[in-house]
């Protein structure tokens, strides 16, 4: 059984596969960079492609949603230390969010798509006059984000938001990146790049699924849910599985005004049976031990995460190495694995000597700063 200390390794582990699974699926994206060498074969190409397919199948929109699900489960951690302190946490959780948004902007800086740390950030403060709520009034208030009511209203024919994403935004970003400029790449990804990533969300649906997907961190986080026994969790797994089925079949037999719904319920689905194994999983030694490296990782998500864009921009930009051009799907995988082995290795070596990562320990000490 796993060791129950006040940390949950089986959350560092899952944070840390859910930030790999980031990483990988940007390296193979060239973070958002879409330059990539001629295919030197039509098996090349279909290798790449499946390689390609493979990843999105499995992680796109997953990776994502256990990022957010986590982010609010640390806030009722945190909020629950602070109570036991005789302290309330709102304060400095708002606080915090702010700093977040500047910790978006250096990543933003280095990857052209915006960073979701923004959205984040800015929808975070939804948990803030939620966080003593009970269970039965936090679970009907999460549905009702998930159910995705703009996209729903939509589909009935009102048009409660206009499209917000510019055509124009991305191939400006692009444009930047290929001058090899960095001063005016960094310039233009923060600014239109986070718009992009802002307006993106609202068209894809995640503006609502974010708050929604937080609270349901908060949810799992009150029940103590990460420390219940294996058979709670295969019914999560059961249930997940049939409802990722049926949303599946649904999503590819409906029309276009109700795909960006049924695609969110059934990433969130799919999630369920990800989140549900790994747990179920990580009770036994050998996979403890095989996946060590991703507590290790998990608690320097957000070191690895920016460093993670720094990195990537240095492979791939012109204004660096500029291995776009030369590395396809299947070599920019490996070279993300190549990285992801090397980081954690440095997560290893860092946290012998240190509580939290280096901007993880920079974010703590500004969200105390007096």
């Amino acid at each position: 059984m796993t060791q129950k200390t006040n940390r949950i390794d089986s959350v560092d582990a899952l944070r840390g596969f859910a930030v790999v699974a980031i990483m990988l699926l940007h390296f193979i994206e060239h973070f958002i960079y879409g330059v990539y060498p001629q295919a030197t074969s039509a098996a090349d190409k279909l290798l790449n492609q499946g390689v390609w397919d493979a990843l999105f199948f499995i992680f796109a929109g997953k990776s994502y949603t256990i990022f957010a699900l986590l982010f609010g489960f640390t806030f009722i951690i945190q909020q629950r230390n602070q109570e036991k302190k005789g302290k309330d946490f709102a304060g400095r959780f708002a606080w915090r969010l702010i700093l977040l948004m500047l910790f978006a902007t250096i990543n933003a800086a280095f990857f052209p798509g915006g960073d979701v740390l923004l959205l984040f950030a800015v929808m975070g403060f939804v948990m803030i006059p939620l966080r003593k709520l009970s269970q039965k009034w936090l679970l009907p208030i999460a549905l009702l984000f998930l159910i995705q009511p703009i996209e729903l209203l939509e589909c009935f024919g009102y048009q409660f938001m206009p499209t917000l994403l510019n055509e124009s935004y991305y191939p400006t970003l692009k444009s930047v990146i290929d001058s090899g400029n960095f001063t005016e790449m960094i310039l233009t990804n923060i600014t239109t790049g986070q718009l992009a990533s802002l307006f993106w969300a609202v068209d894809a649906g995640r503006l609502l699924q974010a708050p929604g997907l937080f609270i349901l961190g908060m949810i799992l986080a009150r029940g103590d849910y990460f420390r219940r026994d294996a058979a709670s969790w295969i019914k999560v797994f059961i249930i997940s599985f049939l409802a990722s089925f049926i949303l599946y079949v649904a999503k590819t037999a409906t029309t276009e005004s109700l795909q960006i719904i049924l695609t969110m319920w059934y990433n969130i689905a799919f999630t369920g049976m990800i989140v549900s194994l790994f747990v179920v999983f990580y009770e036994n030694e050998m996979f403890r031990k095989m996946t060590d490296g991703l507590r290790f990782y998990g608690r320097m998500s957000l070191t690895n995460y920016v460093s993670q864009s720094i990195i990537g921009s240095l492979i791939f930009f012109p204004y660096a190495l500029g291995l776009a051009s030369v590395l396809n799907v299947c070599m920019s995988l490996i070279t993300g694995i190549i990285v992801m082995l090397l980081q954690i290795y440095f997560c290893r070596i860092w946290l012998r000597s240190h509580k939290q990562g280096p901007l993880e320990s920079l974010w703590h000490r500004l969200t105390w700063i007096r």
